[in-house]
């Protein structure tokens, strides 16, 4: 049975059509996420800083059949979870499907100028999730349905140089959601944990040329391809979607790189930068 039809059986079996929130909602896999689960019949409540594309999306998704609510916040603050939990009851919306997919990505050393950002990533990969987790997980516990998407990556298994918090903040999430899965399951609420390789969104920053080849030969997924993966596995009530061979031979075969090898290539890297900056 395809997710629509799985979707057409939960709102006759629960008398309501239903919610889904979708964070980061406004643009890459978060946008697709959207797409998918409007066509399947499912209201919107998105949230996204990115206020003039999410009120776009919003209008190119309202139809007769759904409601798209956009709504603008910055989920990267330490109460952003509560804040936006408080404002689906003040709305009376009912979350049936939360998607925690809002994410951020910067390829740099670490270092003290920088530690800001990090730790924005931090709270925008961690603590919101943690907390909407928490907040609407206990509502769908109580009435004993729901689902629940953490987006964590394949590089929740390689601990680079670069990608240093990223690649934590994603581990954080997959074993967080792993957790949670078995927590949750005794009252009928469902937790996936999808951790895509590289996928054909602005969130890299790569060349527009590097991506449409990466995805002619195989190594960079669609994001339509990765959401229809992770919504099947969702009502699947899968514990863990990993699509793609990537997931299969890149991350052992980069476990078993030499140290020094490593070291050598982030030291080339640096060196590459600094020339490029000094230019």
């Amino acid at each position: 049975m395809n997710v629509k039809k799985r979707l057409k059986r939960f709102e006759e079996a629960h008398g309501h059509q239903p919610w889904a929130l979708v964070t980061g909602g406004s643009s890459g896999m978060g946008l697709e996420f959207a797409r998918q689960l409007a066509e399947m019949g499912c209201n919107l409540l998105l949230v996204s800083n990115q206020k003039e594309e999410l009120e776009k999306v919003a209008r190119e998704l309202q139809t007769e059949h759904i409601q798209v609510i956009p709504h603008f916040q910055d989920l990267a603050t330490e109460t952003a979870a509560e804040e936006l939990f408080a404002f689906c009851q003040a709305e009376h919306i009912q979350i049936d499907i939360l998607i925690n997919n809002a994410g951020m990505f910067f390829f740099e050393e670490l270092t003290p100028e920088n530690e800001a950002k990090a730790l924005t990533m931090m709270r925008l990969h961690n603590l919101t999730p943690t907390r909407l987790c928490i907040l609407f997980g206990d509502e769908m516990k109580r009435r004993g349905y729901g689902y629940l998407i953490n987006m964590s990556s394949m590089a929740a298994k390689l601990p680079c140089p670069g990608i240093t918090i990223y690649a934590a903040t994603k581990a954080y999430l997959k074993s967080f959601g792993k957790s949670l899965y078995f927590e949750m399951r005794p009252y009928n609420v469902g937790v996936t944990t999808v951790c895509p390789g590289a996928i054909a969104t602005p969130l890299y920053r790569l060349k527009p040329d590097l991506l449409r080849l990466g995805v002619k030969i195989g190594l960079i997924g669609t994001p339509q391809w990765l959401v229809r993966k992770a919504l099947k596995g969702m009502m699947r009530r899968k514990r863990v979607v990993k699509p793609g061979f990537m997931n299969v031979y890149l991350p052992p075969l980069i476990a078993i790189l030499p140290h020094g090898l490593v070291g050598g290539i982030w030291n080339k890297i640096l060196k590459t930068n600094t020339m490029q900056q000094n230019k």
